[in-house]
């Protein structure tokens, strides 16, 4: 299966390439494009449009899956399915891949352009470390943004990087070796990710499931 993919960083995009091969139970060919670039918002954001007409009517894609940090925006909630919510990310992903998508004209002898999107909360390194350390939950997360400024967070970004990578610095090649390998680990137990983070991720997994 031909698919785009993108993510804030190539040992993200690495990551997310291993776990969604493992969620569709086959491997995929990454196809290439313009556009995004490991950016971070809203430059996605920003981008998106353009980067879906292209993938659309440009590349013999046949899915595009990507995944974005939530950092401290909202996130993603199953209230969110009734009603978006302005500040969440995915929803605001969501919101522009329907409109995109209901707006291209189809594609030449070619299917319908599939697209997943996940909301890693408050960054990828929370996943991979799912089932390492049981503080590092979507709920700890969530329930602590509730609280609001007098809430002490569970963890932060630059410790889910020190335990990842052993340095909150690492480098790209560093980054990349402990991500394929976490992603990985997680491939052995995927619903064990998707019961602990059931909306960002569990997101992810029932758009690619749906392909």
């Amino acid at each position: 299966m031909k698919v785009a993919y993108f993510a804030e960083s190539p040992a993200d995009q690495a990551a997310l390439t291993i776990l969604t091969e493992s969620i569709l139970q086959r491997k995929t060919e990454s196809v290439s494009y313009a556009g995004l670039r490991h950016r971070g918002w809203p430059t996605v954001r920003t981008a998106l449009r353009p980067v879906l007409r292209e993938i659309h009517y440009h590349t013999d894609a046949e899915g595009f899956a990507f995944i974005v940090d939530s950092n401290g925006s909202p996130p993603h909630l199953i209230s969110h399915e009734d009603k978006s919510e302005p500040k969440c990310r995915l929803c605001q992903l969501r919101e522009i891949i329907h409109q995109v998508l209901a707006n291209v004209t189809p594609r030449h002898a070619r299917t319908p352009l599939n697209v997943a999107v996940g909301l890693a909360v408050p960054a990828i390194e929370a996943w991979l470390l799912c089932g390492e350390d049981p503080h590092v939950t979507e709920a700890a997360w969530i329930n602590a943004l509730k609280q609001g400024r007098q809430a002490t967070m569970p963890y932060t970004k630059n410790a889910l990087k020190q335990q990842l990578y052993g340095t909150s610095h690492p480098s790209l090649s560093l980054e990349t070796e402990r991500m394929k390998a976490a992603a990985a680990r997680l491939c052995l137990n995927l619903s064990g990710i998707e019961k602990l983070f059931p909306h960002g991720f569990g997101f992810l997994v029932k758009s690619l499931r749906s392909w």
